[in-house]
């Protein structure tokens, strides 16, 4: 390298060649332009455009889902510009590498799914970061949603990885969904002598005292079955707190074991009849 080169000289001097693509400081501090101005037009576009939108759309979850969207096609789009400032022909990349891209794609079919699935949540916002949901059986709340994955809080607050094909392809409960209240139960099985009006006035009555359930549409009590050993009945409610389900069940157990005891209402445990042939006559026995 001349010392004696001039400023435009030294700046288009090639000082490094890596696979055929001479690299020379006016083409990195193009590179680098071009990244500024990418994180420049993200920045913007967040705080000024995005900004008036979310003051139409009051929902946290939706808001991030809009973001992380914008802020990924972002990134794709500046790095691509940032790679022709480099000299790198990308219809070359893509044509040179297509038998490698076929390969590498049907190992990466999973992730690709994921990948897709993400896309989808961001934009189509069925699940939404703060949602209560069911997954494989795991009542959680969304955290985060990415690109490929997202991390769900169960009640243990035990963060789950959850790749976003299931929370698109499976079948998902999203407790968030709507502000509507849900319906759920709890059941008892009380003695064949017990009196079922009883039974049915003191399950309306611990329904009405628990503060969490909806009042409209009321709690109700259904005479579910003759059971083999009890009468069963089923309290059916009402409530929007999806989160504290579990909970408020146990807390409405508590409450009807206690009831049941003091109005002397038995809750049998299941009783099985055994018969017995004794010798040659054939005599039974009976046993509990």
């Amino acid at each position: 390298m001349d010392w004696n080169m001039t400023i435009k000289e030294i700046l288009e001097y090639d000082f490094i060649d890596i696979g055929g693509i001479s690299l020379s400081a006016i083409i990195l501090i193009k590179f680098a332009l071009v990244i500024f101005i990418g994180r420049i037009l993200l920045w913007f576009f967040i705080k000024q455009v995005l900004r008036r939108f979310f003051q139409k759309v009051d929902d946290p979850g939706r808001q991030f889902a809009i973001q992380q969207f914008v802020r990924y096609i972002v990134y794709l789009v500046t790095f691509l510009f940032a790679l022709q400032t480099l000299g790198i022909s990308l219809t070359a990349v893509w044509a040179g590498s297509a038998a490698l891209l076929v390969g590498f794609g049907l190992g990466m079919q999973q992730n690709f799914n994921d990948l897709v699935s993400g896309i989808i949540l961001l934009t189509e916002s069925s699940v939404a970061v703060g949602d209560v949901v069911t997954v494989d059986g795991i009542v959680g709340r969304v955290k985060r949603i990415g690109l490929r994955t997202s991390e769900v809080e169960s009640m243990d607050e035990i963060t789950i990885v959850i790749p976003n094909s299931k929370l698109v392809v499976d079948k998902v409960i999203n407790w968030s969904y709507n502000d509507k209240h849900s319906r759920f139960q709890v059941s008892i099985g009380v003695a064949y002598d017990a009196d079922p009006e009883e039974v049915r006035k003191i399950l309306l009555r611990i329904a009405d005292s628990q503060m969490e359930l909806s009042t409209q549409p009321k709690p109700t009590v259904h005479f579910v079955e003759f059971g083999d050993s009890s009468l069963n009945f089923k309290l059916y409610f009402f409530t929007n707190d999806f989160w504290e389900i579990e909970r408020i069940k146990s807390d409405l157990r508590f409450k009807i074991f206690a009831a049941m005891k003091k109005a002397e209402i038995e809750i049998p445990f299941p009783q099985t009849d055994v018969w017995v042939r004794s010798g040659k006559e054939g005599v039974r026995e009976t046993e509990e």
